[in-house]
């Protein structure tokens, strides 16, 4: 088994495609002409975004139905780029909140932490 792609759940896939696009640099995939559904190109590993409504209407349950009603939480999205500091500048030029400015790790690995406008935790980090 291997990891194929991770879906998030969002308010407006298009805006949230462009603001990865500006922010992160990253290439958009594919956007579906409904706007419920996008992909980002990101090499091996999908990174999808689709409408929090969309999500919620593969559910019959109360309790899984109700987990599309808040913003997502304990986890990252981590981007992997040979420039935090610069990447980091580009975010927040585009919009994106800065929380944890690059800093660099006891084991050398430059990091920073953002959160973007669905507020989903994103990493930046150095190659290991």
């Amino acid at each position: 088994m291997k990891l194929g792609y991770t879906i998030l759940y969002v308010d407006d896939v298009a805006a949230t495609l462009t603001q990865w696009e500006q922010a992160f640099g990253l290439t958009r995939r594919f956007l579906h002409e409904s706007g419920i559904y996008g992909e980002m190109e990101t090499g091996d590993t999908t990174l999808s975004f689709a409408e929090r409504e969309f999500g919620r209407a593969h559910f019959t349950d109360d309790e899984t139905r109700a987990m599309f009603d808040s913003h997502p939480r304990l986890f990252e999205i981590g981007l992997v780029t040979d420039d935090v500091q610069a990447a980091w500048e580009v975010a927040i030029r585009a919009g994106v909140r800065g929380l944890v400015a690059p800093k660099v790790q006891p084991w050398g690995q430059t990091v920073c932490w953002l959160r973007e406008s669905n507020g989903i935790l994103v990493e930046l980090a150095s190659p290991m």
